[in-house]
């Protein structure tokens, strides 16, 4: 019974060894990676075009202000008020925005947005300031 014993025995060593050794489950480690680099690429696509959404959105505001603030009789004010309507109507991607009129002289208003955009991942804080300036219109005697 002794040779019996021992060729159990190898046996059960050289499957263990074969399990031990086999690549069962790799596939699902390998999928599982890799879903976390497709999904982390996904969400910084869509990130990016979050961030340049609200910022083509801010530039519109900000032109638009401009627009309305150069014209003749007009004022700097009229122009933050119209970059503000701008926002509320069409600036939902655009978080907290501010407008502000610094800068205006009495030839040229220059408008700023500034605000925060929306992000997918908790903590990221992005930023977006975009500015329009032109020049002011007004009467001249030929």
């Amino acid at each position: 019974m002794g040779g019996e014993q021992v060729k159990a025995t190898g046996r059960i060593r050289r499957r263990t060894r074969a399990r031990l050794h086999t690549d069962r489950g790799a596939g699902s480690i390998e999928v599982a990676v890799l879903a976390v680099v497709v999904l982390m690429l996904v969400f910084t696509i869509i990130q990016v075009g979050l961030f340049y959404h609200a910022r083509k959105v801010a530039q519109s505001a900000a032109r638009h202000g401009v627009d309305a603030g150069r014209q003749s009789g007009s004022s700097p004010a009229v122009g933050v008020a119209q970059a503000e309507k701008f926002l509320t109507a069409f600036g939902g991607s655009v978080q907290g925005p501010s407008v502000s009129s610094a800068g205006s002289t009495a030839e040229e208003i220059h408008i700023t947005v500034t605000g925060h955009v929306a992000t997918l991942v908790p903590g990221l804080e992005l930023s977006v300031t975009q500015d329009a300036h032109g020049p002011i219109e007004r009467w001249t005697n030929p």
